[in-house]
């Protein structure tokens, strides 16, 4: 099966071997994504919101570069450094998911920079097999 690479257009370097997003047979999955700027510094440090809604506008930059919408996201893994920051990640999540809510998962866990506070990935079925 082809699968095709999905970097939004002014995407930094990432800190691994990963690109943002694999489109593949009309699903794209969106790798983890933190709230990180274009050279992979943490950004709104402390502010749990404020990384949340950096990192779902990141990873709605992803699902629109591939030709979808945050509509079609299926399944996100979240992954928070503290229980205290989840009503705030809620808070901004449902902002971003108003309607019929995406399957999910969270987890409680160590980021791969002290500052930042969350991590999201994301499965979207965007086609029906065409890319």
């Amino acid at each position: 099966m082809p699968k095709t690479v999905v970097i939004p257009a002014g995407s930094g370097t990432p800190l691994a071997p990963f690109v943002p997003g694999t489109l593949a047979d009309g699903v794209l999955y969106v790798s983890g994504t933190l709230p990180f700027d274009r050279d992979n510094n943490v950004v709104h440090v402390g502010d749990a919101e404020a990384q949340t809604r950096h990192v779902l506008e990141l990873i709605k930059g992803v699902v629109e570069t591939a030709g979808g919408t945050m509509d079609d996201v299926t399944f996100n893994s979240i992954f928070l450094t503290d229980w205290s920051n989840y009503a705030a990640v809620n808070r901004v999540y449902a902002e971003f998911f108003p309607g019929d809510k995406p399957a999910r998962y969270c987890i409680q866990c160590g980021l791969v920079k002290p500052d930042a506070l969350i991590e999201i990935a994301s499965i979207v079925h965007i086609g029906r097999g065409e890319e």
